[in-house]
């Protein structure tokens, strides 16, 4: 294929090493008149290299240049971009679904007698296993080994797919179970500079399916987190079409204080960039303080850009990235090619406050930083440290509209008694309210086996029994990618429990602890600068490499504390360094949770409670009999730099990710099928996905919808955990039926997120999740409502499930209302997926989160938003009305007006104009063929 040369732009640039290479020019483009490009967000100026260098006259045109090289700060947002990405990242939750509708593609075509390996990814694919393993053992030497057996004992179904799916496909690879999270991974080893085809050099961009992708801006790859419907189209050769954004550029000043580490500054980013309102925009971080942060403080900063709701939080490229590069073992010669590209394209630096014009301006100056965390139950929500007491008392009898657990306040310092014995080597606390910290001994190790394995606790005289109350940490997680990519929390927490073990210090006996490594160099580092043994002494051995509690596999608890806390409604807490506390996401009985860094997290599992001023209360008691402060064991910034040498060794990076199959036994022994198109055997996991049943290349005509009636009516903040859970279930739900009725025991039940393969399940799981509330169910006494996956059909309470079906089997189409950031949360396809197949047709909400609302679309299901001050209040929408959307045709335009009529059942009605949030012409095709896939089918199909 020739190369074009649009406006003169094709240019050569000779590397450091002498050798020539060609790159589509922006500053020949601006040379030529085209645009003010140098007067462009940076992050702007990377799409728009991608548009000029993709254009085909077709898909992507001269005017699409045009338009983006001419991007203005406070334009109306009309115009949609055309963004061909350089490869797309997985995770297995999300990649195990895209890799079965990629196989059912392979199956419509051999039916039609079409070539199965027209369905190719187009692009380079990652799929890296990291959401698969739970923290079911923890605490000892062995965790690590015998939470992999437990994994591949409960995925061997998934991983022989996904290992199908490596040789079917040319250009699909997988990062097999036991190296790291994704992003991470991406981080310190799929990233490797700028992309080379053909001799012309070209940015780094991606798309990902998990919210979290954006931590690759931190190196100033343009990415970001879509669903895997939208990725799919992307591997197929779509481009990844988005309208243009307005972009905020936030100037960071100054430098972070003593003692504040990176996740403080990001709590406060993003409860300061929430207040802003950016949902939907790209974020771009400039300035002198921008310039002093490290590569992985900046990593910390990106990876939250879905908790602040940006698209993307993007950094620049400058030559704290470059040495990033060099630290973690990439080639000298991509370095330089890296390197020499950014500067060619006058890309190269952190621009200066007032260098560039943005949409918006802000600033924020980092010596205002304080330490932080954020809860009980959303990540904007922070708390500085020494209120956490305070704060936490206050919710504990706050209603529930104001983030509280509307609990009696007299309650608070309740205890209450559980059959949980303290093991008969640990002593007793100094304190009788377990204020102290006592010392855990090996008996307490029994703990650390799996639900299914744990045997009722033998009683013996004397025995003493562990008591609960309100606040106390159950759950201290270090976890997630968002921190455990960071030396310097990492090593700060290593260094806290080095001091802590000296003053004598131990995890309180009630505390799972657990250490998730995002990638196998963390363990390497910390344990040569002496650190891991320290952890390993409070409980934090490696219990995973994996994403573990941060998603919500965390495991589950000791069966007696569950029983306590359900008869006696314990608001139980969990600290974790995660990047997302909702509700029932940790785990189902656990209802405060607070996000926190490593160091903190370690200091929460020794005070055991988090209604506790750090600031003036000990920790406990160490061995000499004193209080200990958590000032006497805080690790300096001096401190840490001395050891944050051991992270930077190229050497490990190279040795650590040069072979996937060495020491790797488990993943080597899967036995997978072979050949070009997939026969799906019998499988609970994996299971042939129902969307291209009845495929024809023509789509059927796109009709009103009539006398639809209400599955269920939401309100704020419902997030895709909320429509789609990850996590465990019950044997009482509908997933737990069907798979007893196929012979499978609870023990092997898993995850929904494991079983996103098998549609049979997800659809049971869609509004399933245990703090599901459904307004259209009657109050009770209290004011609250029965919360979980149901329903009222014909005014009698039943399973959302089963109302869906029965809906169905009528021929009644339904539709779903909703309040303020419908869809907030993970990237998760199902969450539409398992909408669609429900039967809804349409969501109804006041808005919508940006991934969520395009994967609807790519499901063939209209996101409708009110407008003005409309809302299911203001209109006294209680679900037991009959609706019918009208203006639904083949004929729709991006961001129409659509009418509801809403009839009561006394027989009255009323019109609302909704607007349709369809927002591009793109998408009103995808809408028009029943969803993207089917519409990137037909169009494969045409051409083979």
């Amino acid at each position: 294929m020739s190369l074009h040369n649009l406006h003169d732009t094709l240019k050569t640039i000779t590397l450091k090493n002498g050798e020539s290479r060609q790159l589509y020019s922006l500053p020949a483009l601006e040379a030529a008149g085209v645009g003010p490009i140098s007067k462009l967000p940076v992050s702007i100026r990377i799409v728009l290299e991608a548009v000029l260098r993709n254009v085909d006259g077709k898909k992507i045109t001269d005017e699409h240049v045009k338009q983006l090289a001419n991007w203005e700060p406070l334009a109306n947002r009309v115009e949609e971009i055309p963004f061909v990405v350089a490869r797309v990242v997985l995770q297995d939750f999300t990649g195990v679904p895209l890799l079965a509708d990629l196989a059912a593609m392979r199956n419509v075509a051999a039916q039609m007698g079409k070539n199965p390996k027209a369905i190719e990814p187009l692009v380079p694919v990652d799929l890296v296993v990291d959401h698969s393993v739970q923290v079911d053992f923890y605490g000892t030497a062995d965790s690590l080994r015998k939470n992999m057996e437990l994994e591949f004992k409960r995925n061997n179904e998934r991983y022989q797919f996904m290992k199908w799916g490596m040789q079917a496909f040319d250009t699909f690879g997988v990062v097999p179970p036991g190296f790291g999270i994704v992003h991470q991974v991406n981080l310190e080893y799929l990233f490797n500079g700028v992309q080379n085809k053909n001799g012309v050099l070209y940015p780094d961009t991606l798309v990902g399916t998990d919210s979290h992708t954006t931590m690759i801006n931190a190196v100033g790859v343009v990415g970001w987190g879509v669903g895997g419907i939208e990725a799919e189209a992307g591997m197929l050769g779509q481009p990844v079409y988005f309208l243009t954004p307005d972009v905020v550029g936030v100037e960071l000043k100054g430098k972070l204080r003593e003692g504040v580490t990176a996740t403080d500054l990001v709590l406060t980013i993003t409860q300061m960039l929430r207040k802003e309102k950016v949902v939907g925009k790209f974020v771009e971080f400039i300035g002198e303080g921008t310039s002093s942060l490290s590569l992985t403080d900046r990593a910390t900063i990106a990876n939250m850009a879905p908790e602040y709701g940006a698209t993307m939080g993007f950094f620049p490229v400058d030559e704290v990235t470059v040495e990033y590069m060099r630290g973690t073992g990439r080639k000298e010669e991509d370095i330089d090619a890296f390197e020499s590209y950014f500067k060619a394209q006058n890309l190269f630096g952190i621009p200066k406050g007032g260098e560039i014009h943005y949409s918006k301006s802000l600033a924020l100056n980092l010596d205002t930083i304080v330490p932080s965390l954020a809860g009980p139950k959303r990540p904007q929500d922070r708390i500085e440290l020494p209120n956490m007491q305070k704060d936490f008392d206050h919710l504990f009898s706050a209603p529930l509209p104001d983030n509280g657990f509307n609990k009696n306040q007299g309650d608070l310092h309740k205890r209450y008694a559980t059959k949980r014995t303290l093991p008969h080597n640990v002593e007793t606390p100094h304190k009788s309210d377990y204020q102290g910290t006592i010392i855990r001994g090996e008996a307490d190790m029994i703990a650390n086996r799996p639900t299914a394995d744990a045997s009722a606790p033998v009683a013996h005289a004397g025995d003493q029994y562990l008591d609960l109350g309100h606040g106390d940490v159950l759950i201290a997680a270090i976890t997630s990618c968002t921190n455990t990519s960071n030396p310097s929390v990492l090593i700060g927490a290593g260094l806290l429990a080095k001091k802590a073990v000296e003053k004598g210090l131990q995890v309180n006996p009630r505390v799972k602890t657990s250490f998730g490594p995002g990638s196998r160099v963390v363990p390497e580092y910390l344990t040569a600068a002496g650190l891991q043994s320290s952890l390993d002494k409070l409980g934090f051995n490696v219990a995973a490499f994996g994403c573990t509690t941060c998603i919500g596999n965390a495991g589950d608890l000791a069966a007696e504390f569950n029983e306590s806390i359900i008869e006696n409604d314990i608001i139980a807490a969990a600290v974790l360094s995660g990047n997302r506390n909702f509700e029932a996401r940790i785990h189902p009985n656990i209802r405060a949770n607070f996000l926190a860094s490593p160091p903190l997290v370690v200091a929460f599992a020794i005070a055991g409670r988090v209604n506790i001023d750090m600031s003036r209360e000990p920790l406990g008691i160490g061995s000499d009999g004193q209080p200990v402060y958590l000032k006497d064991i805080w690790p300096t910034s001096e401190e840490i730099s001395a050891l944050i040498k051991y992270a930077q060794d190229p050497a490990v990076y190279r040795e650590k990710y040069s072979d996937f199959t060495k020491d790797n036994d488990l993943w080597n022994d899967i036995q997978s099928a072979h050949g070009d198109v997939y026969t799906w055997p019998t499988s609970t996991y994996i299971a042939k996905p129902p969307f291209f049943e009845n495929f024809a290349m023509t789509p059927s005509p796109v009709k009103e919808i009539k006398n639809a009636k209400a599955l269920l009516v939401l309100g704020d903040s419902v997030t895709t955990d909320h429509i789609s859970p990850a996590g465990s279930f019950r044997a009482t739900t509908p997933a737990g039926t069907y798979l007893t009725e196929h012979g499978v025991q609870l023990a092997d039940f898993n995850t929904y997120g494991s079983r996103r393969g098998n549609h049979d399940i997800m659809i049971r799981g869609t509004f399933a999740n245990v703090r599901v509330k459904n307004l259209m169910l009657p109050l009770r006494d209290d004011g609250s409502r029965i919360e979980g996956g149901f329903t009222l059909l014909d005014g009698k309470q039943t399973t959302v499930y089963d109302a869906a079906m029965e809906y169905i089997k009528r021929g009644i189409a339904t539709v779903v209302f909703a309040g303020e950031e419908y869809g907030t949360g993970s990237s998760r396809d199902w969450a539409a997926k398992g909408t669609q197949l429900l039967g809804v047709k349409a969501v109804i909400a006041r808005s919508f989160e940006r991934i969520h609302r395009s994967n609807l679309v790519g499901m063939g299901v209209l996101p409708l938003q009110f407008k003005g001050t409309d809302s299911i209040e203001s209109l006294k929408i209680k679900g037991d009305e009959t609706f019918d959307v009208i203006g639904v045709n083949d004929h729709m335009t991006p961001q129409s007006d659509i009418t509801l009529k809403v009839t009561r059942p006394d027989g009255s009605t009323f019109d609302v104009v909704l607007l349709s949030r369809i927002d591009t012409a793109i998408e009103v095709d995808y809408f028009r063929h029943g969803g993207i896939l089917p519409f990137v089918l037909r169009e494969i199909l045409a051409k083979a």
